[in-house]
């Protein structure tokens, strides 16, 4: 009696005109993808600025206390009394200046920090000074206990609650923001035009994603077709709004360390490239959740013709469009508040206020993937209806056990 195939999903799709389409179209992109990847490999020859980020070192706060900040006014300053912890002078104690009370960190006793070193660079005037003893400025509180304590609370939240599935998806998160870090920033630096290397990183991380979280199946073969053709909307629309509204990114914080970088840094390529990836999120969010509607439908009647399929589909992606475009707004609302609470404070316009690169970048980005998500909804429905409509059944396991193929 011959043996099942291992994998009987996958058989299924390829024993099929349309699986073996849908199969084809994703090793394509994959190919494109792996080649992109080795194409635009960081070769670490990117620009550099001495300083621009400078370590610090350790401490301990053992006194705060305020005092007048001198002047014609009696505007009061604070300042603390640190222990270095280490580095060089580890052990010593230095005065920190944080400025006045009303705008600086109100520190406790106790309290770790971080600290910087502004002794005089050997050679100045007073770097043979040898009763000046360390000088260290203050660069902020040490919060990377509590940041780790949340990620790896994140992290057993996720495992526990979605089990299996959650433990995959966090390592995909994982995988992902390591290209974004040790791929995507180091490309780009390295003169690489931003938004190829973007597109590209996007498309890995997208495979990486997905796999990972759905396994090879018939949804994840649709969705990851469906993320692709919507990213290069979204790159597509970028491009041109950003060149339409005269967005070069030359009004960025960027712009200081392209400067000293030798202006090296293609600033607009890196603003197109932030819209590309903060894009991604919400578009595979969206574009996962019409395929797994598809296929559920599909499930349910094998009857329905891809026209059906669509169009129940639709009303489903419909809905969810509204609730995901609001979360994609507010989250860009919530990233931009402190400037507009400055420019309500300050009596601008609104018509002045948006017209400011510093909230015109995030309306576009906004806009950008909003129009890139809702194009993402009919293109995806239509793809997986096209494609996992006509699949046979045993194609399409069911989302509960698919990972177990």
């Amino acid at each position: 009696m011959p043996s099942a195939p291992r994998f009987p999903a996958l058989r299924a799709i390829v024993d099929t005109r349309a699986g073996r389409l849908l199969v084809g179209v994703v090793l394509v992109v994959a190919l494109l993808t792996i080649v992109g990847l080795v194409a635009l490999w960081p070769s670490g020859s990117g620009p550099t600025v001495a300083g621009a980020v400078p370590s610090t070192v350790g401490g301990t706060v053992t006194d705060v206390r305020s005092a007048s900040c001198g002047g014609p006014t009696d505007q009061q300053c604070r300042t603390a009394r640190v222990r270095v912890d280490d580095g060089p002078d580890e052990g010593a104690e230095v005065e920190v200046v944080l400025g006045p009370v009303e705008v600086s960190p109100e520190l406790e006793v106790d309290q770790g920090v971080r600290l910087v070193d502004q002794s005089p660079a050997p050679g100045t005037p007073g770097a043979d000074d040898a009763d000046a003893g360390p000088t260290y400025g203050f660069s902020g509180v040490d919060r990377r206990t509590p940041l780790l304590i949340l990620a790896l609370l994140f992290g057993i939240l996720g495992a526990v609650v979605a089990r299996g599935r959650g433990l995959l998806a966090l390592i995909g998160t994982g995988l992902s923001l390591s290209l974004v870090i040790l791929w995507l920033v180091p490309a780009i630096l390295d003169g690489h035009p931003p938004l190829l290397v973007a597109t590209v990183g996007a498309l890995a991380v997208m495979f990486v994603t997905t796999v990972l979280t759905y396994g090879v199946t018939a949804q994840s073969l649709a969705a990851v077709t469906g993320i692709g053709v919507s990213l290069l909307v979204a790159g597509l629309l970028g491009a041109f709004w950003t060149g339409a509204t005269g967005l070069d990114g030359k009004e960025s914080e960027l712009s200081s360390f392209a400067l000293q970088s030798g202006g090296e840094l293609p600033l607009g390529g890196i603003l197109l490239a932030g819209m590309v990836i903060g894009a991604l999120g919400v578009i595979t969010d969206t574009v996962v959740s019409q395929v797994s509607t598809v296929a559920a439908l599909h499930r349910a009647n094998p009857r329905l013709s891809p026209r059906v399929l669509y169009r129940e589909a639709f009303v489903v992606g419909r809905d969810h469009l509204s609730a995901t475009i609001h979360t994609l707004v507010l989250a860009y609302a919530g990233a931009t508040l402190p400037l507009l609470l400055v420019a309500s404070a300050s009596g601008v316009g609104f018509g002045d206020a948006i017209n400011d690169a510093g909230l015109a970048e995030p309306i576009v980005s906004t806009l950008v993937g909003s129009a890139a998500l809702v194009l993402s909804v009919p293109l995806s429905t239509a793809l997986a209806a096209a494609l996992v409509g006509r699949l046979p059944v045993e194609a399409i396991p069911d989302a509960h056990h698919h990972h177990h193929h």
